[in-house]
Parts: C-alpha cells; sequence; structure tokens
C-alpha cells in the first residue's frame, strides 16, 4: 500500500517539517551530487552509520566493496555524529522521494500537535533511537545505513497516537490494476508496522542481507509511540481534533 493523502487538516503551517525536508533536499544535491556514483559513495561512507565503525566490533581499515574500484573503508573512530549526519543522507532519489513524501503525509500534522522546537527534538530523537536499535540488532555490520525513515518511522508512531482513526487513502497495486481504498490510520500504519517487524525478524532467521534497515525502522516507529506523550502540546491537539471535519474523498473500507 502507498498512501497519497489524509482527511487531517492543520491550524498552523508545517513550517518545521517543510524546513526538514528542504534540508533533505540541499544534502542530497550539494553534499550527494545529486545523485552523481561517486558523490553519493563518499558520502554514504563518510557521513553514513556504519553499526561496526560505532561498536569497534571490526578492525579499522575493513574494506566493503562498492563496486567500481569504490569501497568503504571502517575509520579508527568510533564516528558518533554519523548517528546524526546519516538522518539527511540517502541512497537514490526514489529513496529521497519515497521519504520526504512520507514525512510531509504524517509530519505536518504531528507538528500541529507540538510546538515547533519541540517537532524538531522529537524527530531527531526518533532517529537517534532507530539507529541505535539498527546497531544494537547488526553490530558488526559494515554495511553504511542511510536515510530518513528511522526518524518518520517515529513521526508515524506518534501519528498512530494522536490521530488513530483519520482516512488515509492508499494506492494498492492488484496485478496490473491499481486501486485506491481508504484506511482508518491505525489499520494502515499497523500494518506497516507489522511489515517491518515480519521482515527484520525474516531477515534475522535467514541471514539474508538487503537494502532495508528494518530494525531502524521499527526501533523509530516504537519511539514516536511512547515519545509522542512527552512532547505533545494536549491544547495543541485538542484544538486540532475539534477542527470542522468532512469526507473528502471515497468510502470507509
Amino acid at each position: 500500500m502507498f498512501p497519497y493523502h489524509d482527511e487531517n487538516d492543520t491550524l498552523r503551517p508545517a513550517y518545521v517539517t517543510i524546513a526538514i525536508i528542504a534540508a533533505n533536499a540541499l544534502v542530497w544535491l550539494f553534499v550527494q551530487g545529486g545523485g552523481t556514483e561517486y558523490s553519493v559513495a563518499a558520502s554514504v561512507c563518510n557521513l553514513g552509520l556504519i553499526p561496526a565503525e560505532l561498536t569497534r566490533s571490526v578492525p579499522p581499515g575493513t574494506a566493503l566493496p562498492l563496486g567500481g574500484g569504490l569501497a568503504c573503508v571502517i575509520d579508527p573512530g568510533r564516528e558518533p555524529l554519523h548517528l546524526l549526519t546519516s538522518m539527511f543522507l540517502h541512497g537514490s532519489w526514489m529513496h529521497l522521494l519515497g521519504n520526504m513524501w512520507f514525512l510531509w503525509l504524517f509530519g505536518n500534522n504531528v507538528e500541529d500537535a507540538m510546538t515547533r522546537p519541540r517537532f524538531v527534538v522529537f524527530y531527531l530523537s526518533c532517529g537517534l533511537a532507530a539507529a541505535l536499535l539498527q546497531t544494537f540488532v547488526t553490530p558488526d555490520s559494515i554495511v553504511p545505513m542511510v536515510g530518513a525513515s528511522g526518524a518518520i518511522s517515529g513521526v508515524m508512531g506518534a501519528y498512530l497516537v494522536l490521530y488513530p482513526r483519520v482516512r488515509v487513502f492508499t494506492l494498492v497495486p492488484f496485478g496490473f490494476f491499481i486501486t485506491t481504498v481508504a484506511l482508518p490510520a491505525w489499520a494502515m500504519l499497523l500494518y506497516w508496522a507489522f511489515l517491518q517487524l515480519a521482515s527484520g525478524l525474516f531477515a534475522g532467521v535467514t541471514g539474508a542481507q538487503g537494502g532495508v534497515a528494518f530494525w531502524a525502522h521499527i526501533g523509530g516507529f516504537a519511539a514516536g509511540l511512547l515519545l509522542v506523550y512527552i512532547f505533545r502540546r494536549r491544547d495543541y491537539l485538542v484544538a486540532h481534533r475539534s477542527m470542522p471535519w468532512r469526507p473528502r474523498h471515497g468510502r470507509w473500507a
């Protein structure tokens, strides 16, 4: 399922959400070269989070071949700053666009339930929790981890707590056909979380190595579920929920 719209207006402009999206886009363009092979590889290796580098479970100098004569080499230091920088890096245009779409769809309403400074701290805290859980589960991994999806997973967890019954419209493919379905947010988000958990457990049992940090998604989602109770403003949330609401698309699934 791919969500494309929710029936959840905001009281205030989502300036922080927009700023985070802009920051990710600027990093992609000016740090990662807009997707050029060498720039992406260099940024991912030099600024991405490598669990084995943080845990120092692999000797410095260990290399991960990337193809095309390029390789990621483990640095001598732990590089804790990469816990932060990795949140603003991406591996491809589709990776960036997909993450930013989910951030916009769910982030503006979560921001609307917090003060803007609180939302910044909440977002970064979820990203840190995501990275730390992935590192805990795969402490020997030398594969760099990049992307905003861990922090965005936290935003999705917060959305589940704040607006569980809001309708979310999703695209659902059936073979060559695509249809749209309106689901309550709790159904769509719990389904997504189940897929992340099942995929993480499957990868752990089979030893499969893929390109998705499922445990980072789980860590971010769990952090969002818990931290939203600390960061939300009750008066903001009450005002948000009291807005007139009228269905605009489709019917309940």
